[in-house]
């Protein structure tokens, strides 16, 4: 595969900062420093970033985190404001971002260990909806809302449609949800700014099926593989091996299996009663089967009195 898709599979960037890394030298292969991105590489070439062996590809995964205000969507920052890379839960591994939300936008945001899933999910062709709950200081109308489903233009720049609903009044500020498949850059802000809003909160509900629900800030949750390869549909989903089972779900599934087997005894094929051995409602108790010694008696006893 391409050098950029290899390094993305691996979870190290995507493919456009893959190529970015390769032009500033910081990739080689086989000892030899790479200027182009235009290079295929196998299982058996030596890939070394930054010095460093290129690690193998794992199963893609994807996390559901809540981002808190205040943190800056990037890996560094040049200003040294908090990023989200570095206010992680602990246990997740090196993840990349799916878009991003500017440092006073809170809400879900997805993450993964792949840079071709991310690449997916980022690309405006795949539709997906963004959906924001918004407080604003000002007022509007629905009717004025509704004019935002023919899109709208604002300094040169064009946005595409919006649905956007008035929930509630609060004070001086209004409630509202809007949903969007762009997501340019600030896109939620601009647009509120031409009707006479000033968002002062901003929250992202849900990036397509996925949905923030009940995360709290800073909390992160993998979504289970058979979700997620269901929503990406059976090509894509086999390219990066999301049809097999889990390994955790395949070993719960086999120590469960063995529990139960070992909890249930197997009954005795002689002990299995019979279908006219089960007493009725109302009959009298069955006297205990006679001896061969005492059946043999009883004969020889009806015999002689004859």
């Amino acid at each position: 595969m391409r050098i950029a898709k290899a390094m993305a599979r691996a979870g190290l960037c995507s493919r456009r900062e893959a190529e970015r890394w390769i032009a500033s030298g910081r990739v080689s292969v086989n000892g030899t420093l790479l200027k182009t991105p235009a290079v295929e590489v196998g299982p058996t070439d030596k890939v070394l970033v930054d010095g460093r062996p290129l690690p193998a590809a794992e199963p893609a995964r994807l996390w559901r985190y809540h981002k808190p205000r205040g943190l800056v969507t990037t890996h560094s920052d040049p200003e040294g404001r908090p990023t989200v890379f570095d206010n992680l839960p602990p246990d997740l591994p090196r993840v990349i971002s799916i878009g991003r939300l500017d440092f006073n936008t809170e809400g879900l945001l997805l993450l993964t260990n792949d840079g071709t899933l991310a690449r997916h999910l980022e690309l405006p062709s795949t539709g997906w909806l963004r959906r924001y709950r918004v407080r604003a200081h000002g007022r509007v109308s629905q009717e004025e809302l509704a004019k935002l489903e023919d899109g709208v233009e604002i300094d040169g720049v064009r946005y595409g449609p919006v649905e956007a609903t008035l929930d509630s009044l609060q004070g001086g500020n209004v409630w509202l949800t809007l949903s969007l498949r762009e997501g340019k850059n600030r896109e939620v802000r601009r647009i509120l700014e031409s009707l006479g809003l000033a968002v002062n909160r901003l929250i992202r509900i849900s990036y397509g099926p996925f949905q923030l629900l009940d995360l709290e800030p800073g909390q992160a949750e993998q979504v289970k593989r058979r979700v997620l390869a269901d929503q990406l549909g059976v090509k894509l989903a086999e390219e990066l091996d999301l049809t097999s089972l889990e390994p955790d779900l395949q070993l719960t599934r086999r120590r469960q299996a063995e529990a139960a087997a070992e909890r249930t005894p197997k009954p005795a094929t002689a002990d299995k009663p019979r279908p006219g051995d089960m007493p009725r409602a109302g009959d009298k108790p069955r006297r205990p089967p006679l001896s061969a010694t005492k059946r043999n008696q009883r004969f020889d006893k009806k015999r002689g009195g004859k």
